[in-house]
């Protein structure tokens, strides 16, 4: 899949994920950004909405939270503390690619794809919970752009829907295993899941992360995920929701070079070895033989090491009469070895 300039089969593209960890400042909304770059992401997510595009302020039963981290805020106070304001987008995308990263959001709402229109994001990032919401993933592939979507609370049924409406518009897209609990417990990651989605649908995979700490990517990445996504934050003492699963960038910096390196461990489907055939057995002589002199098993042995003829050939050898004079220590070769003299 490509994202901008970076191609998720050359590597796994590494998501810094901003939400609300601005803490209500540009500065440190900027100071995240450039941390993130420093610690290794390729790409830094916003998130675009206004609190009236995604809720009414109701203090109803139905929109109260129950239990987690934000229990007892209604939803439209969780997205009035939480939203990065429109007005920053501008200067968040120049500075983002002042720093060579790759800069999108997730709309939530038309308004917000119109909006972000405007600065040509490398993709759109479609949260787990605007899934149902089909008539936003259409309006949003007809844009055109890589479509990212995070699958956390849906429904196979919808996913094949959301898929089958992206693919309609020929756009790219990509798939991330999700789990919609903040913090996720390990026990509900699932990341088998991560080939099955690859198998079943046929698009680019990858694992949008709520879990604590680093393991859930490594893991990921090692079942086939090519795109991670992780919260980051500057510092866990900022006043922001999602900070008590986000990464802090020694955090961040620690999974990067966790993930590189099990890409370099994963490598490819390589059955021819590398490294280490000298310590091999391979057929040898072990005593002097004189031309016309025939093999046995006293003259020529499977020993290490392996630059001789392969030892499954002693029993044909067996027998056979020198070419020429060898010596003790000379690797046998099939020029070396006939039927007969006569």
């Amino acid at each position: 899949m490509q994202i901008g300039k970076h191609n998720t089969k050359d590597k796994v593209f590494i998501i810094a994920e901003l939400s609300a960890n601005h803490s209500g400042s540009i500065k440190i909304a900027k100071d995240t950004i450039y941390a993130a770059k420093e610690n290794g992401a390729d790409a830094i997510k916003l998130q675009t909405y206004r609190p009236e595009w995604m809720t009414i302020d109701s203090k109803k039963n139905d929109f109260i939270i129950k239990g987690g981290l934000w229990n007892g805020k209604n939803f439209f106070e969780l997205y009035k503390w939480a939203m990065t304001p429109l007005e920053w987008h501008e200067e968040l995308f120049n500075y983002a690619r002042n720093l060579d990263l790759e800069v999108f959001s997730s709309p939530f709402s038309l308004e917000a794809v119109d909006f972000l229109e405007k600065f040509n994001p490398s993709a759109y990032k479609i949260a787990s919970f605007e899934v149902p919401w089909y008539e936003l993933i259409e309006y949003t592939a007809k844009k055109k752009r890589p479509i990212i979507i995070s699958t956390g609370i849906s429904t196979l049924q919808e996913i094949e829907d959301v898929v089958r409406i992206s693919k309609k518009e020929n756009v790219e897209i990509a798939l991330l295993k999700c789990t919609s609990a903040y913090p996720t417990p390990l026990k509900d990651a699932n990341l088998k899941t991560i080939p099955a989605i690859k198998e079943i649908f046929n698009v680019e995979v990858g694992f949008s992360d709520h879990t604590l700490g680093i393991t859930a990517p490594i893991v990921a990445v090692s079942l086939g995920a090519r795109i991670i996504e992780k919260h980051f934050i500057l510092d866990k003492n900022l006043n922001s929701p999602d900070k008590e699963f986000s990464l802090t960038p020694k955090e961040f910096s620690e999974m990067v070079k966790a993930i590189r390196d099990t890409e370099k461990l994963l490598g490819e489907v390589n059955f021819t070895p590398k490294k280490g055939r000298e310590f091999a057995r391979s057929l040898y002589v072990v005593k002097d033989i004189k031309k016309g002199e025939k093999f046995t098993p006293e003259n020529i042995k499977a020993i290490r090491p392996g630059y001789g003829l392969h030892p499954k050939y002693l029993p044909k050898i067996i027998g056979k009469v020198a070419c020429r004079d060898l010596e003790k220590g000379d690797r046998l070769r099939w020029e070396d070895i006939t039927d007969s003299l006569d």
